[in-house]
């Protein structure tokens, strides 16, 4: 028995480092609910191990049971294992047959597991030399493609040549494609369903969907005969019916060739992008891809006009289901859009193509080391609920998480990945998974059992007589009561139960949801944080407030949802002391007189007040008139000066700041007025390191300077104008006063009369002569006028 339990506790412990905690004991009274409430949880199904009603306590940690009395062997502990059942190694060197090669380890293995536990697996991968390859060339034969054909038409041999290097057993074959042959993707006129190219003028073949025209053989000159003997054919639009192409080659397992044992390598050679999913409704075309072969006697594609374009989901499914690797060949015109194609298809790789092919043999040697040097792990089957993480451990040992590829890896090298897997929900049925290389045949076949049941419930005890008398079966320790019964025996039927007395008057739930009702009282359910109790469960001692992470800061008890304080300690979280020693100050005084203590501590009230008892208060008293010199000092500085003012400002304790963010709640306003008559206002404050600050300096109602050149203009134009208008005045009177004297004389002047008589005195101012040459001139004069006219 010690042994036994020693190796149950190991395994125990090793399984739970990442989950600790108690298992929900008051939701689980069955052992099926107790195992899908946790991993680390347990289910003791010992008769008598519990309380007085027998359905409490028996879910737990399997530590806590074996502490609690439960006896090892009957615990009910299913523990997540891993069992293999093919582990061949892994192959180290080539081998002739390649069914005896083994690329993959383990092979198949079985995983049972309980929800909510993870398992890592480990799987190793090496890639064996000289493994055989079989390469089929599927090539777009549209009109644009003639050059290209007439490159390869000796592809085979020197392909061949190449691959020998790379393997000894080698295979090719040739495939070609163009369009589905309906409308609108070809012209449908009689001459030019026979011959596509006749507007070129050309000689064609008529349109078709896909042809298997060489299956994978080792015969290089075969494959070269058939090349030289295809001819192209066209179509309107300028994408083709590659897809198409590409699904047939893949599932057309027998036709085309692919053996079980070998790389299956997929080259699609083209210069256009191609139609997929439901392009094909434009020519009426509505039947869905059914992802099966459809060869035809004649190797062509018979449902090329009857169903759809294949999807590119359909085409990822069955690329990976028959292990075909894609190489995409195309021009630099559509490798951009081929590039996301591959991103979506795993291994999947895409060339640049010339325009006449030239490259291809290089391009698909290239492509081959690619894919040999890049392992990538994919899953195939049914993961939803499952939850599966990648570890990649590539060259050297690194690791790479959240990763399930290796890239640089060279060929016989072995590369592992470290797969965990849990699961997130209990399921009733197993699952089966697959996990493979990408391209490779070889797979881990995963088979993945739920752990939800317990062992103990297929020996259940039906109408036990420990259960009322066979009112119920005894089933994993407990009763599990017939219909009718109710109780841990199933002691009470339940017309007398009184569920109404279980439940308040304003509660949906009987027992408030925190337990069971029995018998018309309530069994309230433990709890890992304390006491549930009360007439309906409705208490605890567990769900009051917490203060610094303590319930009710540790100076209170819990009852009923609400603190209920001890002596000394007040408020809602009981953090409140009533003691006020703490806030006396030296002076004997309550918080300096400047405050209230409040929960032991001082509040200070006076803005300025600071300290554990408000003993700091550079403000105090008449703060404003001791810093008036600062701030006059700062009002009459200039730039220069600036310092003088620092200087002066340090004498009284205080700094000037020109910063807005202040608190003007925490200030106190002062004005004061100077020599000036100015009123001056300030704010002061103190900062966290207990210096006074002065902010926001303004002054204001100061008295005007007189302007003395105005007031000397002013009083010059006023001079001016008093002279002037005296002036006026002195001219108007003078003019009034002549008026009046002359019209004083002139009234005397008319009252005057005169004689008329000539003054004997009185001698002309003119004196007349008598010129005695004048007549004479005045004759000669006459005649000269008398002859002109």
């Amino acid at each position: 028995m010690g042994i036994e339990l020693l190796c149950l506790c190991f395994l125990f412990l090793q399984r739970n480092n990442y989950v600790q905690g108690a298992c929900s004991q008051e939701s689980t009274v069955t052992c099926e609910d107790c195992l899908l409430s946790g991993p680390h949880c347990a289910w003791c199904l010992q008769e008598n191990y519990t309380d007085s009603f027998g359905i409490h306590g028996r879910c737990d940690t399997l530590e806590n049971l074996l502490s609690k009395g439960c006896q090892l062997n009957l615990i009910e502990f299913p523990i997540s294992e891993v069992e293999i059942h093919r582990n061949d190694p892994l192959t180290a060197s080539s081998q002739k047959n390649s069914s005896d090669v083994t690329q993959i380890s383990p092979q198949k293995l079985t995983l049972r597991l309980r929800p909510g536990h993870e398992e890592t697996i480990q799987i190793k991968v090496r890639q064996t030399e000289d493994y055989p390859i079989d390469l089929y060339y599927l090539m777009d034969l549209s009109a644009s493609m003639d050059d290209d054909l007439n490159t390869i038409k000796e592809l085979g041999s020197t392909l061949s040549k190449e691959m020998s290097k790379l393997t000894s057993n080698f295979r090719l074959g040739f495939g070609s494609f163009v369009e589905k042959p309906v409308s609108p993707f070809i012209k449908t006129t009689a001459a030019e369903i026979s011959n596509p190219c006749r507007t070129v003028p050309y000689e064609c073949l008529p349109t078709f969907g896909y042809k298997n025209v060489l299956p994978l053989t080792n015969d290089a000159e075969k494959f070269n005969k058939i090349v030289k003997g295809q001819r192209i054919s066209a179509n309107i639009d300028t994408p083709e019916g590659g897809f198409d192409a590409i699904m047939q080659a893949a599932v057309c397992k027998e036709k085309i060739g692919w053996r079980n044992d070998s790389l299956h390598l997929l080259v699609f050679v083209s210069d256009a992008d191609s139609h997929f999913g439901m392009d094909s409704k434009l020519a009426g075309i509505v039947i869905p891809n059914d992802g099966n072969c459809h060869l035809d006697h004649n190797n062509e594609y018979s449902m090329s006009t009857v169903q759809e374009y294949p999807t590119i989901g359909q085409l990822i499914d069955k690329l990976v289901q028959n292990n075909v690797l894609l190489i995409f060949a195309v021009t630099n015109e559509q490798v951009h859009i081929y590039e996301n194609y591959a991103k979506l298809i795993p291994g999947a790789t895409v060339g640049r193509l010339q325009k006449d092919s030239g490259n291809i043999l290089q391009l698909i040697i290239s492509a081959y080391q690619e894919l040999r040097s890049e392992v990538e792990l994919e899953i195939l089957g049914e993961t939803e609920g499952l939850n599966l993480s990648f570890t990649a451990i590539c060259n050297n040992g690194t690791f790479f998480p959240h990763q399930r590829k290796c890239s640089h890896v060279k060929v016989g090298n072995t590369v592992s990945f470290n797969v965990t897997v849990s699961l997130s929900s209990c399921e009733k049925t197993r699952r089966f998974i697959k996990i493979k290389p990408v391209g490779l045949s070889d797979v881990l076949e995963m088979e993945i059992h739920p752990l939800c049941s317990c062992e103990c419930q297929a020996k259940a005890e039906k109408q036990s007589p420990k259960c009322s008398q066979g009112k119920g079966s005894l089933e994993c320790g407990v009763c599990v009561c017939s219909p009718g019964y109710v109780g841990p025996r199933c002691e009470c039927h339940e017309s007398s139960l009184g569920a109404s007395s279980c439940r308040g008057p304003a509660e949906q739930s009987s027992c408030s949801g925190r337990g069971d009702c029995y018998c018309g009282q309530c069994l309230c359910h433990p709890s890992p944080y304390g006491k549930v109790y009360g007439p309906r469960c409705e208490c605890n001692d567990f769900s009051c407030v917490r203060h610094r992470g303590l319930q009710c800061a540790g100076n209170g008890d819990c009852d009923c949802g609400e603190c209920r304080c001890h002596s000394g300690w007040t408020g809602e979280y009981c953090n409140c002391t009533t003691d006020t020693s703490t806030c006396i100050a030296e002076d004997g005084t309550l918080c300096s007189g400047r405050g209230e203590c409040i929960c032991g501590t001082c509040a200070c009230t006076h803005p300025a007040a600071s300290g554990q008892t408000c003993e700091k208060c550079p403000l105090c008293g008449d703060p404003c008139s001791s810093r008036w010199s600062c701030v006059e000092c700062h009002l009459a500085a200039d730039d220069k000066s600036l310092r003088d003012c620092s200087e002066k400002c340090k004498l009284v304790d205080a700094t000037v700041s020109m910063q807005k963010d202040y608190s003007e709640d925490k200030s106190i306003s002062c004005s004061l007025q100077g020599e000036n008559e100015c009123i001056t206002t300030f704010l002061l404050a103190v900062d966290e390191q207990g210096r006074t600050v002065i902010h926001n300096i303004e002054q204001k109602d100061c008295a005007q300077h007189p302007n003395i050149p105005m007031i000397v203009v002013g009083v010059t134009l006023a001079i001016l104008l008093i002279g002037i208008v005296l002036l006026c005045i002195w001219k108007l009177l003078v003019s009034l006063q002549d008026r009046k004297e002359v019209a004083k004389f002139e009234a005397e002047k008319s009252k005057v009369k005169w004689q008329t008589e000539t003054n004997p005195l009185y001698r002309g101012s003119t004196t007349t002569f008598k010129n005695v040459t004048y007549k004479n001139q005045d004759m000669h004069k006459r005649p000269m006028a008398a002859g002109f006219y």
